[in-house]
């Protein structure tokens, strides 16, 4: 049955949190502005009315996990800080004399969220920052940042054994002297601390396979489905890293610095607000257009207003380029997308592309008379007679069979379409993104997975941004008070 929290309260309760909270706390101003009981509204399909004990109240139970990313603490340490510490208990709302619940309450509360239902409160707290006024509304940024997997990574003869140790205790389960035999028989080698010669690495392979084929069909179900299981990790097409954490995957900060996890992908307003978040694997590409429409849909059906998108050159490709420019901004106008260029354009370096007559322009001024489709774009040729007359036409690198032709890319039209004076303002913002990521890793422990599995990642990134977002509009509410205050002494 669904509990509810005591709005009243009790004398006692109030008279010491009064006197023992500080009033001018983060915590204090975050309770005031924001309001969290679209939580029971959210989580009241999970409990049946009328029918067994009251649980406790849906909405403590969310404040104690926001306090758990606001301050970086375990199920375990949230619960001793609320405990003894005013007040956490305060903001909570609990009782001086009540009881806490235990981590496992907490556990089992994450878990009947799931990632759905804390995607909506995220959304809920962005309805809030909109309501408020916070958003600005004009440019969206878009990045990506890894996320450490939360596992000791094996080398390939480490996954090997491990993936034989688990098909050998589902066998144990039931059939303990086959399993002992069976170890016998496929048994591990000491390495003493070295790396596995190659000749040792195919004997590994080897054993697991023929352990796995033996194996297969001759015991339990369970073991069958195990063994497919481990089949499909070790030999399918994409490998995996550690069979603790099967979701996640080696991925790259940069050239030269590998990490194995995950990848945190959002959408952030100019005034700090990241209001759209996607989980991913570790080795995908956060600027493959999936992604980016992914990301735009979400802030689509937030409502959320931009007139252009903001990103870095990761993203430069004609298919993103698409896909930003079908959205619409508040005016109706397609939205902008302002992304610096990974390449120069072939041949355009004393040639000029008019996208108002759609033709291109030599140096000396004179117009191509046509154009033919390639792949990819259109390649548009001069006059055979006026090149052959040009002063220039020794020294010009797009002269082919006695006439220029000149190849201009889909993407670069597309690029045209963004030159405007606004574009270099608006690159500059992408440090604003940067800064959140750096305040979650550094403050929130964004930079490590707290859980295994891509979908409890996924909850954890947004737990983080939404405890961030609260952050953010609490401080951005302070500065218009300050702002007003100012100007009506002034």
């Amino acid at each position: 049955m669904l509990g509810r929290k005591d709005s009243q309260g009790r004398f006692f309760d109030r008279y010491v949190y009064e006197n023992h909270v500080p009033r001018d706390h983060e915590l204090v101003r975050i309770d005031r502005e924001v309001d969290f009981s679209f939580v029971e509204e959210e989580t009241r399909d999970l409990y049946e009315e009328g029918f067994g004990r009251p649980s406790w109240p849906p909405e403590v139970l969310f404040r104690m996990l926001f306090l758990e990313y606001y301050s970086n603490l375990s199920d375990v340490q949230v619960c001793e800080q609320c405990r003894y510490n005013l007040l956490y208990r305060w903001f909570v709302g609990l009782g001086i004399g009540e009881a806490t619940p235990d981590d496992t309450t907490l556990v089992v509360f994450r878990r009947r969220l799931g990632q759905e239902r804390i995607e909506r409160f995220f959304k809920r707290v962005n309805e809030q920052a909109k309501g408020k006024g916070l958003l600005v509304g004009r440019y969206k940024i878009l990045d990506a940042t890894h996320v450490i997997a939360n596992v000791a990574i094996p080398s390939t003869v480490g996954l090997l054994r491990q993936a034989r140790r688990r098909v050998l205790r589902v066998i144990g389960k039931k059939y303990p002297k086959c399993a002992k035999r069976l170890e016998e028989t496929y048994g591990e080698g000491d390495l003493k601390g070295r790396r596995a010669t190659e000749e040792e690495l195919v004997r590994e392979v080897e054993l697991t396979r023929e352990f796995f084929s033996e194996a297969k069909g001759k015991y339990t179900e369970e073991t069958d489905r195990v063994i497919s299981e481990m089949e499909g990790m070790l030999y399918g097409d994409e490998k995996i890293v550690s069979l603790v954490d099967p979701d996640a995957r080696w991925g790259y900060k940069d050239e030269d610095h590998p990490f194995c996890g995950y990848k945190v992908h959002v959408a952030c307003d100019e005034s700090e607000i990241v209001t759209s978040v996607d989980s991913l694997s570790g080795n995908e590409n956060e600027g493959a257009e999936g992604n980016v429409r992914s990301l735009l849909g979400k802030e689509r059906e937030q409502g959320m207003e931009y007139r252009a998108v903001v990103a870095d050159s990761l993203y430069d490709s004609s298919d993103n380029r698409k896909a930003i420019h079908e959205e619409r901004s508040s005016d109706g106008k397609p939205v902008r997308a302002y992304i610096p260029s990974r390449r120069k354009e072939k041949n355009l370096d004393r040639f000029r592309y008019d996208p108002k007559r759609d033709c291109v322009v030599c140096p000396l001024g004179q117009l191509s008379i046509g154009k033919s489709p390639h792949e990819q774009g259109y390649l548009y040729y001069f006059s055979a007679q006026w090149c052959r007359d040009c002063p220039y036409q020794d020294g010009c690198p797009s002269l082919n069979e006695g006439r220029v032709r000149v190849f201009v890319s889909e993407d670069y039209r597309l690029k045209l379409l963004d030159e405007n004076s606004e574009r270099k303002e608006a690159l500059k913002k992408r440090p604003i993104v940067e800064r959140r990521f750096g305040a979650g890793k550094k403050w929130h422990g964004l930079g490590r997975a707290r859980y295994w599995g891509r979908a409890k990642v996924a909850i954890q990134a947004l737990m983080t941004f939404l405890v961030m977002n609260v952050k953010r509009m609490v401080r951005l509410l302070l500065m218009k008070e300050r702002k007003l205050g100012i100007l009506e002494t002034g």
